[in-house]
This record gives C-alpha cells, structure tokens and sequence, in this order.
C-alpha cells in the first residue's frame, strides 16, 4: 500500500511539477475558516500573518504572497484545495491543516508534486511514521505526545484507573493511544464518538460515572472541547471524577468555557508565558495587532511555520528551486521559536518539551493559561522509527 500511496496517479503528478522560483515567494495556507472551529483557522492566519509583519513582510528581500484557502473542515476538500495551489497557483510551501484526516487526505498530492508541506497543528501517527517525506515538516508534535505527556502526569498524580474519550477519527484514535502508551493505571473504559457532528455527550458521561474510575481523560479540539467541559461540570462530574485533558482547553474555547476550566490541566509543548523574548514578542504584538485575544497553540504553531519557511529561503537567497538545500536548512531547525529551542528527528516531527498547563484566574476575573511544569523534556514521538529517512 505504501508503495501504491506514492506511485499512484502519475498523470496528477506531470501536471504538477514545481514552478521555477519566481519573483515572489508564495505560500498556500490551508486551514478551516468557516463553520464552528473557524476560530482556530483564525488564530493560525492571524500568527502567520503576524510572522510576516516581524520578517517585514519578505523573506530573502523578495515579498511573500499567502493564498489561504478553507478545507471546511472536510477531508475531500483540503485535498480539492491543495491540488489548486500545487496545480494551479504553483505555490512554493504549503501550511497549515488542522485536522489529521484532511491532512492524510492532502499528503500525497504535495509531496508527489515536490512541494514543502509544513503541518502547522495535524499530527497523525502515518505522517510520522510510513508516509514520512523529505518534503514534509510539522512546527506542532505527532498526535501521541501531548497525551502521553498527560499519561505521566496521571500517574504523578496516582491516579490508579481512568476512563478515556474521544472522537472516531486518526487523531481521536492516535490520542487515546498516546495516553495509553505511558499511564500505568487500568483504563476501565474507551469510548469513541462520532466526529465532528456528535456534540452530545450524556451517554459517555453516563458511562464514565458508572465506570468508578478514579478519572477521566478526554481529548475534544474546538466546539466539541467547549460543549463536552460544559456538560461534564453539568453531569456533576467535576466535584467525583477529575479530568484530564489534552487540546481541549486553550485560549480560542477559554472565552466560552470561563470558569468551567478551572482546575482542569491539560499538557502542552507551547503556553503563552514561555519565557524566551521570541515567545514575548509574539504575545505581546498579537494582543497588540488583534485587541481582545490571546494567541492559542495553534497560532504559536503557525508562527513557527513562518519562521521555519523564511529560515529556508534566506539560505537559498530566494531561489526556491533549490529544494534539496532547502531541505537541509529546515532540518536544523535554525531559527527563533516561540517555544524556545527544539530539533527535529529524522521524521521531520520537532523533538522537545512538554509542559503542564493550568487555567488561572486574576484579579479581574480573566482567564488565562499558565504553565505549571515541564511534564517531559525532549520528547521524541513513537513512530520516527516507522519512517524510512534514516
């Protein structure tokens, strides 16, 4: 099947060989930017957006130009949609995807065409591991991490059994693995939902209450993260059964979780009060550039993606055609994260920190998201060995 992945569809890929480097550098960027997670694909083209304001706007003196385009959430279409950049735009970098299903869905067709794809959020555990590229990077984390950074937590926390739930799709599934890939205690029940319309979760609840498990673990991005915490704090559950989380609290579902997320963590490879001054200034300047919010992991990711891009371009000065040293420059990973320093493995996928997130309340009644340990350092994911770039 691998060999078919990439062999497949040989006319799609004589109609899209690469530009020779033009004039201006382009980027695709895709994202959701309708329906109820268009939050998030906000976030990300606000912190890219600000990414080019810190480079002025050029990279290698030559001006960038993003053509964003929105996956609707929908696998068939991030594919429909990053054919039109490779085939007809001719863009240079793709960026962006935030779901793991629209991401596989897309693959191929960027890394058959030779252009760079730079996951800044999906994860799947196929994209780390046997669909591996040389043309493919993540500024995020393959999906087993975060959890797995929660599994360790619950464990310092002797939690002694847990109940686990998620969506039914690639990242649901590699989510619920990650956890139970390092929590030593029983995991009593595993329930999964169907994604993303099931925005109901009394049955779930219903079943976890009845499980007598010491906890639950629960990964639920976007709408679904804000409806499930609500619904918890209403089943009762909040004050019987602790939760443990992963991308369910973050500073785009804060604002309409409010004080349900108190005392809720959740892990994270990025929080807002990183203490590195590349951290500072991207917080600062997006609470600047965008009144009334707080950049999310998910813009911090995409901030990164810039970054990353233009550390690739200003060492070929532009000329874009020059993929193989592109290559190799991205692979170092030589530039100024938000996150502070990281490498990567021989998958693409960043090795680094996690950290413990909390939700904190000040004086004034805002919320905000403090990190509160580093849970593990340098973390590697589970499936670089799958990869065959050695």
């Amino acid at each position: 099947m691998r060999t078919a992945f990439w062999l497949a569809g040989a006319t799609a890929l004589a109609l899209a060989q690469p530009a020779a480097a033009g004039d201006t550098i382009k980027i695709g960027f895709v994202s959701t930017f309708s329906g109820p997670t268009a939050v998030i694909g906000k976030d990300m083209r606000n912190s890219f957006e600000l990414a080019l304001d810190h480079l002025g706007r050029k990279m290698a003196g030559k001006p960038v130009e993003v053509i964003y385009e929105d996956d609707g959430q929908k696998p068939d279409i991030g594919k429909q949609k990053t054919e039109k950049l490779v085939q007809s735009d001719h863009v240079d970098f793709i960026v962006g995807y935030i779901w793991s299903n629209v991401l596989l869905a897309s693959l191929k067709t960027a890394v058959d065409s030779k252009t760079f794809l730079i996951s800044a959020n999906a994860g799947a555990s196929q994209f780390a591991g046997e669909l591996c590229s040389p043309y493919a990077f993540s500024t995020s984390w393959q999906n087993d991490q975060t959890p797995a950074a929660m599994g360790l937590y619950m464990n310092q926390k002797g939690v002694k059994s847990a109940f686990l739930i998620g969506p039914n799709y690639a990242a649901g599934k590699d989510m619920l693995a990650g956890v139970k890939s390092t929590f030593k205690g029983q995991v009593i029940g595993e329930e999964y939902t169907v994604w993303p319309s099931q925005l109901d979760f009394s049955a779930e609840l219903t079943k976890a209450r009845n499980s007598k498990a010491d906890a639950i673990f629960v990964f639920y991005p976007g709408a679904a993260g804000v409806q499930f915490l609500n619904q918890y704090v209403q089943s009762g559950l909040k004050g019987q059964m602790p939760l443990y989380t992963a991308f369910t609290i973050d500073e785009t579902t804060l604002p309409l979780q409010k004080d349900n997320a108190l005392g809720v963590p959740g892990a994270q490879e990025w929080v807002n009060d990183l203490p590195n001054e590349q951290n500072k200034r991207f917080v600062e300047d997006y609470r600047k550039k965008y009144p009334g919010t707080r950049p999310s992991f998910y813009g911090a990711q995409s901030y990164d993606a810039a970054q990353l891009i233009n550390s690739a371009v200003v060492a070929v000065k532009g000329d874009t055609s020059k993929k193989d040293a592109m290559k190799a420059e991205m692979e170092k990973a030589d530039f100024k994260s938000v996150r502070g320093s990281y490498k990567y493995g021989n998958n693409h996928i960043p090795i680094q920190n996690f950290y413990l997130q909390d939700v904190v309340k000040a004086a004034d009644g805002s919320l905000s998201l403090k990190t509160m340990a580093t849970i593990v350092k340098d973390s590697q994911d589970n499936f670089h060995n799958k990869c065959p770039m050695k």
